[in-house]
């Protein structure tokens, strides 16, 4: 039980007269308060309409008694006092919190609010592509899941709960949401991905009023979203690790927790801190204050203090000075902006115009305050980047690093046959890239460099480095014809002209078709157990994996499942030579390699279809070739899953996609309703697509079917 505050002492105490000790209670203090030593009057009643604080959590507060006698003491968070009026609308309601998160539940009940938890048992596979910002997706999510519990509670409980708040926070960075890392090397991905750059955390809320009108439920729903910007510093891989170790990342979306060992991470946060913990408690308040207390004109004042912009705040009503029912003021808030602080913020700032701003200087001479543009810095300086990544690639110079241990600059060129010169300055720009370490003893690669861009790791991108250097490099070096033709330039550049990528490109020679499958099998490797996990393929016995190449995503199919048995399906030239590939993993029996043209063979039969990095390079005949060949093999109810990196709605993200796009091949990249109109045009149905934070993202379908039930 905690102690409670004496409406006659707070109506006279002013802020100024508080003087707070934040601390936890003693236990004689606990002790006393439970037994309500302290109180004066029963909670609840006429005389002491307070609220309720939590103990393991009070304040206590010394005020000058408006009597002039010894202080008094006060156990409420300053909070409380100022929202005792909104929140004591709530006091006699059945309050439930749809969310099973702890960090909800200590916020709520810091400021004295009483509620249930009832979790949502709402599954969250709302297409995330199908919203025109992600801010969308987490207002939807809290919206589904608080209705989900308000229609349980009313129907299967038989308790009709007053007031359900429903809450779904979600971390982007350009435009993509990053959900909870699956395992250590996923949390690794994610928080390199956000390292010394700045991130959105946005949270949905949603407030549902229920009420019982002839058994049937009819509910109010209220929504807005918070926008908090958190920057990440440069995360040393020693950091980074130390910081996945300790097992904090595993449950939290972005792979952080903020309030926890996360906050060494955190560079700034703009916004809400809150927020970022996963409810904007601010913003909540405002909400409640909006619904049961609309502001008139008068009573909205501009406060302006100095360093602070000005801001809106509102003089709360008492009980007694609002005469509107609470009905009609809930219909009032509803017509209220729904915009969210933080996001007013965003936008007051993005419409500043990015010009120079005079200012005085030390001696009187008007200076130049222009920001330092170094994001486009960066971009500049980009290719210089990718060369040297891939200069050394090619050198080798991560292999023998990982070989030798450190070594000094002139050893490592005595080996390399390399300058001395050339060399250090390769070895410098390699360090200051992350991709090296620099001692008093020499050179040595970074963690990241070990797990990727050494040639026989397990997760290497060696292969795939040497593939862009050799084949993607120069394509972009004539980008600007490019652009101006609107074709490929692989016959200027390589000097013929092919229909067939794959047939007449990559597979032109035996070299160049060897390195291409290494290119292939790195970035399978890399994403196969993501999108085998995007969906739960359990259920399903037989697979074929369409253009499997050497069977990377097939080996990792029956590793996790293991009543699976999966067939690669691909032409005879790639299949005769996949035994370098073979994998010595558990359940290699299950997998069967068959040689064919999906364009033109017959389909090996198969309950699941994969399609893995294929129609992005298709033109829209072959598109609809191959997808009418599948959907005529498919029975009704067999699944096709498609693995391609799905564009926004806006088309400008992911930006890897995006820039992909200008190597100009006869195919295209698609936003998720793109992929969602395909595939239902070719009978598919029930299309579910799952962003998965790694290179590729999962599309999952059915052959439709009158009695199929997902």
């Amino acid at each position: 039980m905690g102690m409670y505050c004496r409406s006659d002492i707070c109506s006279q105490v002013k802020v100024y007269d508080l003087c707070v000790i934040r601390r936890r209670r003693a236990p004689e203090e606990q002790e006393e308060a439970e037994r309500g030593l302290l109180d004066s009057a029963p909670f609840g009643s006429p005389e002491c309409p307070a609220i309720k604080v939590p103990p393991a959590r009070g304040s206590v507060f010394l005020a000058r008694s408006p009597t002039g006698g010894p202080p008094l003491a006060l156990s409420l968070p300053p909070a409380t006092m100022v929202l005792n009026p909104v929140i004591g609308k709530l006091v006699n309601k059945r309050v439930v919190l749809a969310s099973a998160s702890p960090r909800r539940q200590e916020i709520l009940t810091n400021v004295g609010l009483r509620f249930e938890v009832v979790p949502s048992w709402f599954k969250e596979t709302l297409e995330k592509s199908s919203f025109a910002a992600p801010y969308e997706y987490a207002v939807e999510t809290a919206k589904q899941k608080a209705l989900e519990v308000a229609n349980r509670m009313h129907l299967k409980h038989l308790r009709t709960p007053d007031v359900v708040i429903g809450a779904d926070t979600i971390v982007t960075i350009e435009e993509q949401i990053l959900e909870k890392p699956v395992d250590k090397q996923d949390a690794y991905r994610m928080l390199s991905r956000l390292s010394g750059k700045e991130h959105s955390v946005f949270t949905g809320v949603v407030i549902v009023h229920c009420s019982n009108k002839g058994n049937q439920l009819e509910t109010e729903v209220t929504d807005f979203y918070e926008e908090t910007k958190v920057k990440f510093s440069e995360l040393s891989e020693e950091l980074l690790w130390e910081y996945i170790h300790s097992g904090e990342p595993m449950d939290k979306a972005g792979g952080y927790g903020i309030q926890a060992l996360g906050g060494m991470l955190v560079e700034y946060v703009h916004g809400d801190f809150l927020n970022v913990v996963g409810f904007p408690l601010n913003h909540f308040c405002k909400k409640l204050a909006e619904l049961y207390y609309p502001p008139q004109k008068h009573s909205i004042h501009h406060t302006k203090h100095d360093s602070i912009p000005s801001v809106e705040t509102f003089e709360i009503l008492s009980d007694g000075e609002c005469d509107s029912s609470d009905s009609v003021q809930l219909e009032d808030g509803k017509k209220l902006n729904m915009s969210g602080v933080g996001h007013n913020l965003v936008k007051c700032i993005k419409s500043t115009p990015n010009c120079n701003v005079p200012m005085e200087s030390q001696n009187g001479v008007a200076e130049n305050a222009a920001k330092f543009p170094s994001k486009l810095m960066c971009l500049l300086d980009g290719f210089r980047a990718s060369k040297a990544l891939f200069v050394a690639c090619k050198l080798k110079i991560f292999d023998l690093l990982k070989d030798k241990g450190t070594m000094t600059t002139m050893e490592a060129a005595d080996r390399l046959h390399t300058s001395a010169c050339g060399t250090e300055r390769l070895l410098d720009a390699c360090t200051s890239l992350g991709l090296l370490e620099k001692t008093h003893q020499g050179y040595s690669n970074s963690e990241l460099t070990n797990l990727y861009l050494v040639s026989n790791s397990e997760y290497s991108l060696h292969d795939y480095v040497l593939h862009c250097n050799e084949r993607l490099w120069p394509l972009y070096t004539h980008l600007e014809a490019a652009v101006k033709e609107g074709a490929s330039q692989n016959q200027r550049i390589f000097g013929r002209k092919v229909d067939d990528l794959f047939q007449g490109f990559y597979y032109q020679s035996t070299e160049s078709k060897q390195q291409f499958m290494r290119a292939m099998h790195s970035i399978s490797k890399l994403t196969a157990r993501d999108l085998c996990t995007a969906f739960d393929l359990s259920k399903f016995q037989a697979a074929c994996d369409l253009g499997g190449c050497t069977g990377a995503l097939a080996y990792e199919l029956v590793h996790l499942y293991p009543g699976m048995k999966v067939t690669v399906f691909d032409l005879p030239d790639v299949i005769t030579s996949i035994s370098s590939f073979q994998s010595s993993r558990q359940n290699a029996d299950q997998l069967s390699f068959t040689a064919g043209d999906f364009f033109k063979d017959d389909l090996p039969e198969a309950e699941l279809y994969i399609l893995s990095r294929v129609l992005h390079d298709c033109s829209e005949e072959k598109t609809d070739t191959l997808l009418r060949k599948i959907a005529a093999a498919c029975k009704p109810g067999n699944v096709l899953l498609v693995a391609e990196t799905v564009l926004s709605e806006k088309r400008t993200s992911p930006a890897r996609a995006v820039l992909q796009s200008l190597s100009m091949t006869e195919g295209k990249q698609r936003s998720g309703l793109e992929y969602k109109q395909l595939l239902e045009k070719h009978g598919f149905t029930d299309v579910q697509i799952k962003i998965t934070g790694n290179l590729l993202d999962a599309i999952l379908c059915y052959k439709k079917t009158s009695t199929h039930v997902t």
